[in-house]
């Protein structure tokens, strides 16, 4: 009798832990139930990170664009124009900037004659500037057939001392240029020390039978644009004319990679009348030599300015006639 009782007494401890390890379970269960709902309910609320399409800051730069595309259709609803306003490209101008520039006029289009008086005008420095001219050109410099490279002579000179050194195998040609202002015309000399890496010249003239020769060092002429080219007039059968011609003004007038033409026209001191003229000269050049590959508006926009001067702009038809 004991025996039995000590079983039924067995069987209810194990019917006993059966329910409280359900009861666990169940209690377990429910709240990983609550733990996934919770998560589930983070997960649809909108996050704010420190960066991406959510965060505080892209939510504010949406907020803006949205803002400023509603003023735009006001704006044109009313027929209204919306300004545009020149950014200065500097913060803050010197006192002598900042008068130069309230002389000039940055929307006019002046005259060549207009633009050279103004500038002799207001200009401050306390040495002798250099008048410059450039052209912004409606070109592909990358296409051959695009690129400018012609010269001319200023007529009033460039104001500027120019050592100048020719390559020819003919004594009477050398001798001819050295007479005309040449200050190296040693052929040999001057082929040892360009192989050696010494340029002591400005401007390098070379006759056809010495491009031969020439044509080694291409690479160390190029990249410092001393290398003779037949389209600068530094290819030249005749060297002595060449030399003159550059000592009394010769320009080469070239577009950089950008398509723009720089170059200086002389001294601010020379006369209006002459730097006029050396203005409308490399002007006419930049017309007349016209590249073929060139389509549209071939000269963009025109600006004089002298160092440590604003820019005055030039009214392209003083280049194009039209």
């Amino acid at each position: 009798m004991a025996k039995k009782i000590q079983e039924v007494e067995e069987t209810k401890e194990e019917a006993i832990e059966e329910i409280v390890a359900e009861e666990a379970v169940l209690e377990a269960t429910e709240a990983v139930d609550e733990i996934i709902a919770e998560e589930n309910a983070k997960a649809e609320e909108p996050k704010t990170t420190k960066a991406g399409k959510k965060s505080a800051k892209a939510v504010k730069e949406a907020e803006a664009a949205e803002a400023k595309a509603e003023r735009k259709a006001e704006q044109a609803e009313a027929g209204e124009k919306t300004p545009h306003i020149q950014k200065p490209r500097v913060k803050k101008y010197s006192k002598n900037m900042k008068s130069m520039r309230e002389a000039v006029e940055l929307e006019k289009l002046y005259t060549v004659t207009e633009a050279v008086a103004l500038i002799q005008k207001i200009s401050k420095a306390k040495f002798d500037p250099t008048l410059e001219v450039h052209v912004r050109l409606g070109i592909d410099p990358r296409q051959a057939d695009q690129q400018l490279r012609a010269s001319t002579v200023l007529p009033a000179g460039s104001g500027k001392s120019v050592t100048i050194a020719v390559l020819t195998g003919d004594a009477k040609k050398a001798a001819a240029a050295k007479e005309a202002g040449a200050a190296h015309t040693e052929s040999e000399v001057l082929l040892e020390a360009i192989g050696k890496g010494t340029f002591d010249f400005d401007v390098l003239i070379a006759t056809p039978d010495m491009m031969v020769s020439l044509g080694r060092h291409a690479k160390s002429l190029g990249p410092k644009g001393l290398m003779p080219s037949p389209k600068s007039g530094t290819v030249t059968a005749d060297p002595a004319n060449a030399v003159s011609e550059i000592k009394k003004g010769r320009l080469e007038v070239k577009n950089d990679a950008t398509g723009i033409i720089h170059a200086a026209l002389g001294k601010l001191s020379f006369s209006a009348d002459d730097l006029v003229s050396n203005v409308k000269a490399v002007l006419a050049c930049v017309q007349t030599n016209r590249p073929t590959g060139v389509k549209g508006t071939y000269v963009k926009s025109v600006s004089l300015s002298a160092t440590m001067t604003p820019g005055v702009r030039i009214d392209p038809t003083e280049v194009t006639g039209k």
